[in-house]
C-alpha cells in the first residue's frame, strides 16, 4: 500500500474530493476536471470497446467518420441521468463551510446555478429548484450530482428502472473525450473539455469542429439547423460564462487569476470554437433560422410548384408537415416536401404582407452579406417587410442565431499563465504505457496525481481521502436505510452481491455499494461503517483487512466478509 507524507488540510480535500467528484467539486478545483477523464483512459473498460465489432476497422476510416462512429456507440449504451436520488442531498451550509477558505459565497454565487447564478435564463424562467425536483425541500438544500467514472456508469444497468449504463453531463464529456482518444485516436491535443455552471461538453478540432454534448455529437452544419435538439445543445455556450478549459496542456478557470493552459493552445482553441459558432447567412440559414423561431414564421410563405402548378403556402404550415417527413424547407428537398402536402393546404395566389422564402435563394446568389457590414445588414433588412412591421426583430434574432459570442473565462478579466508540465500522451501507447508514464510524473503534475485517486486503486494512493470521502460525502446509504433496524441494515448490505463495480484493488463508495446492490467484502464493511457511525457517532468503528477477509468492528459487534481484493489495511474509523 502505498504511504504518503502528511497531507495539508487543502490537499488531502482536494484528494478526497478526486474520489467524489461532485460538481461542486469540480469548480472548487478545477485539475479535477482532466483528472477524471485520465481516470478513464487508465481504466481498462473503454480500452476494451477497441475489440467491440462496433468498431472493426475503425482505423481505417477519417477521423471525422470515427467519432460518429463513436457517437452511435454512446448514444446505444448510455443514457442521460440527473436524478436527485442517486447521490442524494447536501446543504449550502455545509458545502460554504467546507470551502470558506477556498472561495467566499458571493463568488459562488456568481458562478455556481445552485447558489444564485442565472446565467442561463431558461431554467430561471420555469424556476430552477421546480426544473430539479428541489422545490419540496429548504432553499439551503442542494443536490450533490457526483460526477461517475465509467465503471459507475455501467454500474447504472444493475440500478432499477436501467437498463443501459447512464450518467450526468460531465460523466459523459468525460467519457467521449476518453474514448476519443482510445478508440478513434483522437490525439488529447485536439480535445478541449469546456464546462458551465449548468453543462460539460468537449470541443473536438476535427475538420470545421465537433462538440459533444451529452451523449450527441454536433458538427458545424448541425449547430445552424434550427432544429429543438440543437438549440438545447446551444444554450450552455450560448447563454452561460464558459467557467473551466481544460486541456493536455493545463486549465483555465474564471474564478481564479492564475491559469496553467499553454497561452497557444488557448488561444488556438478561442479562434477554432468562435469560428464554429459563427456561420455566413444564406438561403439555407434563412429557412433553417424560422425553424428554431417559430413565432416570427407567420411574416412568411413559400411558394412552390408541384404537377405544373404555382402553389402558396404559410411557412408554419409547411414546417409543421417537417416533423413527420424526410424531407425539409430548407433544402433541396423543398419541392418532394410540398408534393407530399395535401391539395387543401395550398392558396392559388400569393398570401399578402408574408415574404416569400423563395426569394432569398435570389437574392443570396446575387448578394454576399457580411453581416459586421451596416450596408449589408441594410440591403438584407429590406428583405424582411411584413404586415407587422417585424423587420427589425427578424434580423436582430438572425444576427444572434449566425454568430454565437461565447463568455470566455478570461472575458474582461488579465490572466497569469504558469506554466507546468504537459500530460504527454499518445494514441499509439499502450494501456500499461499510459500508467507507467502517469505514474512517473505524479510528483510535479498534480493533475496526474489527482488521476490516481480518482481511478480509485488502493495501491496507488494514501488511504485517507477515500475514507474522509467515504465517511463525510455518501449520504445515499445513510437515507436509504432509515427505516431499517442495525440488525435489518446489516443483513441487507451482507446480501448485496458479492461483486465489486471496480476491477483488481480500486474500491467503489459505499453510495455505489448501496445504489448498485454489490460489492467486494472491504466496500460492503465501508458502507456499513459510514451508516453505523451516522447513527452512532460515538460508536468505536474499525476496519481490517488481510487481503482476503475484511473485517468490520462496531463497538462489541465484529463482521467478517470475503474480499478479492487482496488489499492490506489496518484503519480506525472513529471520528477524533
Amino acid at each position: 500500500m502505498k504511504t504518503s507524507a502528511p497531507q495539508s488540510i487543502e490537499s488531502l480535500e482536494k484528494r478526497s474530493s478526486a474520489i467524489t467528484l461532485s460538481d461542486m467539486e469540480i469548480f472548487i478545483f478545477p485539475e479535477l476536471l482532466y483528472s477524471l477523464l485520465l481516470a478513464n483512459i487508465m481504466s481498462p473498460r473503454i480500452w476494451a470497446w477497441r475489440e467491440d465489432p462496433w468498431f472493426k476497422g475503425i482505423e481505417k476510416m477519417t477521423p471525422y467518420r470515427r467519432v460518429l462512429r463513436l457517437k452511435q456507440f454512446i448514444m446505444d449504451q448510455y443514457e442521460f441521468n440527473l436524478d436527485l436520488d442517486t447521490w442524494g442531498l447536501t446543504t449550502k451550509d455545509k458545502e460554504l463551510s467546507r470551502f470558506k477558505d477556498i472561495i467566499d459565497e458571493e463568488t459562488l454565487r456568481q458562478s455556481n446555478a445552485l447558489f444564485g447564478y442565472e446565467g442561463d435564463k431558461y431554467y430561471f424562467d420555469i424556476d430552477i429548484r421546480r426544473h430539479f425536483g428541489l422545490d419540496k425541500y429548504t432553499s439551503d438544500i442542494i443536490p450533490y450530482w457526483k460526477t461517475e467514472t465509467v465503471e459507475a456508469m455501467d454500474a447504472f444497468r444493475y440500478r432499477q428502472g436501467y437498463t443501459r449504463s447512464a450518467g450526468e453531463c460531465v460523466s459523459l464529456s468525460t467519457l467521449y473525450a476518453a474514448a476519443l482518444f482510445i478508440v478513434c485516436r483522437i490525439p488529447l491535443e485536439e480535445i478541449y473539455l469546456i464546462a458551465t455552471p449548468l453543462h460539460s461538453q468537449n470541443f473536438v478540432d476535427v475538420r470545421e469542429g465537433i462538440l459533444t454534448n451529452n451523449r450527441r455529437v454536433v458538427t458545424k452544419n448541425m449547430w445552424f439547423n434550427g432544429t429543438e435538439i440543437t438549440y438545447k445543445a446551444q444554450r450552455a455556450i450560448r447563454n452561460e460564462q464558459i467557467t473551466i478549459v481544460a486541456h493536455n496542456t493545463g486549465y483555465i478557470h474564471s474564478m481564479y487569476p492564475e491559469a496553467t493552459i499553454r497561452q497557444e493552445a488557448y488561444r488556438h482553441f478561442k479562434d477554432r470554437l468562435q469560428s464554429f459558432l459563427v456561420t455566413d447567412v444564406n438561403a439555407e440559414i434563412v429557412a433553417n433560422f424560422l425553424r428554431q423561431e417559430s413565432r416570427l414564421q407567420a411574416c412568411f410563405q413559400v411558394v412552390g410548384e408541384c404537377h405544373g402548378k404555382t402553389r402558396y403556402i404559410p411557412a408554419e404550415r409547411l414546417y409543421a408537415y417537417e416533423h413527420n417527413s424526410p424531407y425539409r424547407v430548407s433544402d433541396r428537398t423543398r419541392e418532394k416536401l410540398i408534393c407530399e402536402i395535401d391539395e387543401d393546404e395550398f392558396y392559388p395566389d400569393p398570401l399578402p404582407d408574408r415574404v416569400s422564402i423563395n426569394i432569398f435563394e435570389e437574392f443570396f446568389k446575387k448578394h454576399k452579406i457580411d453581416l459586421s457590414r451596416p450596408e449589408d445588414l441594410k440591403r438584407l433588412r429590406e428583405q424582411f417587410h411584413c404586415n407587422n412591421e417585424r423587420g427589425e426583430e427578424i434580423l436582430e434574432k438572425l444576427i444572434s442565431f449566425c454568430r454565437i459570442n461565447p463568455r470566455y473565462p478570461d472575458n474582461n478579466q488579465s490572466k497569469t499563465f504558469i506554466e507546468e508540465p504537459p500530460i504527454e500522451l499518445n494514441t499509439d501507447m499502450e494501456r500499461e504505457e499510459i500508467l507507467a508514464y502517469l505514474e512517473s510524473i505524479r510528483a510535479e503534475q498534480p493533475v496526474a496525481d489527482l488521476a490516481f485517486h480518482a481511478h480509485r486503486d488502493m495501491t496507488r494512493i494514501d488511504w485517507a481521502p477515500f475514507l474522509k470521502a467515504a465517511l463525510e460525502r455518501n449520504p445515499v446509504s445513510i437515507e436509504s436505510a432509515k427505516n431499517l433496524s442495525d440488525e435489518q441494515m446489516i443483513a441487507h448490505v451482507t446480501e448485496f452481491d458479492q461483486a465489486s463495480i471496480y476491477d483488481g484493488p480500486r474500491l467503489a463508495q459505499p453510495d455505489e455499494v448501496w445504489n448498485f446492490a454489490r460489492g467486494d467484502g472491504i466496500e460492503k464493511a465501508l458502507c456499513l461503517a459510514n451508516i453505523w457511525l451516522h447513527r452512532h457517532p460515538d460508536a468505536r468503528v474499525h476496519l481490517t483487512s488481510d487481503g482476503q477477509k475484511a473485517r468490520l468492528e462496531l463497538n462489541e459487534k465484529t463482521l467478517e466478509f470475503d474480499s478479492g481484493k487482496d488489499l492490506k489495511v489496518d484503519r480506525d474509523l472513529t471520528p477524533h
